[in-house]
């Protein structure tokens, strides 16, 4: 590191000690105590894709039911899977359970401190990895997400796309990455990233490297970093079956544990896919065509999702695995995937009586 980036890291060190943005599981800066790595762990996962605002209930849900690694490992898979429901990318879910369980039965419920260990558990890929190590042991880590990338950008007038770029801003980020409380710097440069320099309108006027911007001084932060075109997300389509058996007992299905939405419960339903569908009820009834669909969008795709609702015989169900009955008393619909959850919204009022409605458990927008 130069003197003059050793200059830049101890500016933007001081801007944090005054300005770090209050996080569940963050320690403050300047303070005595340790960060916990398992907390570290989950936030970082459960951050994967999703905002800050969305996360902070989930985390403090789960610390709540499971303090510890070892209360995770031990925690049942479809319960898990259940409160994590509307974070989305379900894999992450997953796999926190298999790194959960790794953690304790491998490792004596202690995460290990140093990168390469922590990318060989289950669901930590590189950023995920620099973050533990970095945050929670304080080892020297470059730590690289969507904040940092944009501060690099135009910190040092990186005008290669991305994601070509990310070797380049990587470079530039390790040449930035002090010795003396690297895991301070790393949130210091995610919250610059999140509060100062944001990617529109950023606040040059505060920001702590306002002086040493190169992009600042050129005019140039408004364009910066330039990101390569996405292609089209394209349209996928696909059926759900909503039923009700006279019992009063919801017919779901737990979902492969491979794929998209895996080991959730869902409503049944075909394939999803481009071009037209065919019905493929997963029992004989009457169908009725709900007259709606459900519209979610998935990374790399929209989904229009058709909904069919049916009253069935209690005894009518077929003696498929795959099949769950919940009577209505303990379903709760926030406990889907935010798609089933958009699709039971839709059909729900085919079936049921709307003074029956009342006394259910009402679902939570999407």
């Amino acid at each position: 590191m130069t003197a003059q980036h050793g200059a830049e890291a101890t500016d933007l060190l001081a801007w944090y000690d005054r300005h770090a943005r209050d996080l569940p599981w963050r320690v403050p800066p300047r303070s005595n105590a340790r960060p916990d790595p398992y907390r570290i762990w989950l936030s970082e996962v459960m951050l994967q894709q999703t905002t800050v605002a969305a996360v902070k209930a989930y985390f403090l849900r789960f610390t709540d039911l499971w303090p510890e690694v070892a209360d995770l490992a031990a925690a049942q898979d479809d319960r898990v899977m259940a409160e994590w429901a509307g974070l989305g990318y379900y894999a992450r879910a997953r796999n926190l359970l298999k790194c959960a369980r790794v953690v304790t039965q491998d490792h004596g419920r202690a995460f290990p401190q140093s990168e390469a260990a922590l990318l060989t558990l289950p669901g930590i890929g590189p950023y995920t990895a620099a973050a533990i190590s970095a945050i929670a042991f304080d080892q020297r880590a470059v730590v690289m997400d969507g904040n940092v990338e944009r501060v690099m950008a135009r910190l040092f007038d990186v005008h290669a796309p991305l994601p070509a770029s990310k070797p380049v801003l990587k470079a530039r980020a390790e040449e930035l990455t002090p010795q003396h409380r690297p895991g301070d710097y790393a949130q210091a440069v995610m919250d610059l990233g999140a509060t100062i320099c944001t990617p529109r309108a950023p606040a040059c006027g505060i920001c702590p490297w306002r002086e040493p911007c190169l992009a600042r001084a050129r005019g140039t932060m408004a364009d910066l970093p330039v990101k390569t075109p996405k292609k089209a997300r394209p349209v996928r389509h696909g059926i759900a079956y909503i039923a009700l058996t006279t019992a009063g007992e919801w017919v779901l299905e737990k979902r492969p544990e491979k794929g998209l939405l895996g080991g959730m419960l869902g409503w049944p339903g075909t394939d999803w896919r481009v071009g037209p569908v065919e019905d493929q009820p997963p029992l004989d009834a009457d169908w009725q065509d709900v007259g709606a669909e459900a519209l979610h969008t998935f990374t790399h795709f929209h989904l229009r999702l058709a909904l069919r609702a049916a009253v069935i015989e209690a005894d009518a169900l077929p003696q498929d695995p795959a099949l769950r009955l919940v009577p209505r008393s303990s379903f709760d619909p926030t406990d889907l995937p935010t798609i089933m959850r958009k699709a039971f919204d839709l059909a729900r009022g085919t079936l049921e009586d709307p003074r029956q409605q009342e006394t259910d458990t009402p679902a939570e927008p999407s």
